[in-house]
Formats: C-alpha cells, structure tokens, sequence
C-alpha cells in the first residue's frame, strides 16, 4: 500500500464516549468496540490497537473528525498516526454508504476507517502541539466559554429586571455593569430599595 500502514481505524467522537471501527488494509472490519471518555478507557484503546497492529503504532493509522483533544493527543504520543477531516467532508464520504445521510456512530467509525484508508490525501496528518500551545489554545477555548456563560447569566438578569424591578435599567440598560449589581445585592426590590436610606459621601 502507497501510504505505508496495515491498519485503520476510525473513531467516531462523541461527548461521553466514542465508538471505534478498526479495518485491515483490504477493508475488511476486524475490530469494533465503544470506549468510555475517560482515562482509564484511553489507556483501554490503546492496549486493544497495540494487540490489533501487532504492538507496532506505526503500522495503524487513526482518522477522527475533531483535531485535538484527549484521544488525538494520546494515541499521537504513543507513537500512532492521526488524521483528521473535515465534517462536511465526511458527510460526502458518509454518502457511499447511506444516500439518507442519517447519523449512526456504528457507520461513521467505519466510513472514517475505510474513507482514510481509500482516500488518504484527503485528511490532514495532525501534529502533537508544544506544551505551551496546547495551555494556551485551552486557555484560550475557556476564556470564550466562560464570557459566553457570563453572558447567558447577564442576559437572563436584564429579563428578570426588566419583570420585577424595571428602576434599575434606568441605570445601566442592559444590566452588564458590574458596579450595578453592588446596589442590586443591597436592594434586590423595588420595596428594599424605596426603605433603603440614600448615604452621601462628604469629602
């Protein structure tokens, strides 16, 4: 074979766990299995492709839709080859199979082993990042996540004021101003802030 490996397999990615369709060079399925997202089960996988391919990482190949992660970062350092691809790219070798397109974690693990071996040049080989990338790519994903969710939380504030307590959007229209919710915490009412006495700093 032009691409060098004896092997493939395809892993289907999912949020809690994954299910993995492991091909020879022929096309012939040898080895299906779901693995767990945890530690333990990544470990797992990586004994059960080692036995698969003879305890030599480098004759399989692993093709995966999501380029980085726990399972690309582990298989990439215990010495297997991952690539990746693009869903939309996907979707089209998914067509071969199923002309309905419909998702099934079964037959993607498998379209993704088979589609890399027939069809490697279309993935991308994906590389292990330096330590200090890999910290702040993550940094980074946290960053957005946690303004998103600050945003959600603003969002349902400025709803529930504009309910009950409309006086303070007066103040700050949309409620996102962190020196307003000082004032909220002291009178969290209309009732609360009417008996709550006005204090003037003198200088």
């Amino acid at each position: 074979m032009q691409s060098g490996f004896q092997y493939f397999a395809g892993i289907d990615w999912g949020s809690e766990k994954h299910r993995v369709c492991l091909m020879d060079g022929d096309g012939r399925a040898i080895g299906e299995r779901w693995i767990e997202h945890s530690a333990s089960s990544l470990a797992e996988l990586v004994d059960w492709l080692r036995q698969q391919a003879l305890a030599s990482p480098q004759a399989l190949a692993a093709a995966i839709e999501v380029p980085r992660g726990a399972i690309v970062e582990t298989l990439l350092e215990r010495g297997f080859a991952v690539f990746s691809i693009n869903p939309k790219q996907l979707d089209r070798f998914r067509d071969r199979y199923s002309p309905a397109g419909a998702k099934d974690d079964r037959r993607d693990a498998f379209v993704l082993a088979d589609a890399l071996r027939a069809d490697m040049h279309c993935f991308r080989a994906v590389r292990l990042d330096e330590p200090a990338m890999i910290r702040l790519r993550e940094l980074s994903r946290l960053e957005d996540e946690l303004s998103q969710e600050q945003t959600r939380a603003i969002n349902r504030l400025r709803e529930q004021l504009h309910r009950f307590f409309p006086q303070l959007l007066q103040l700050s229209e949309c409620a996102d101003e962190p020196w307003l919710w000082a004032p909220f915490e002291s009178a969290p009412s209309p009732a609360r802030a009417a008996s709550t006495p006005r204090r003037c700093k003198r200088h």
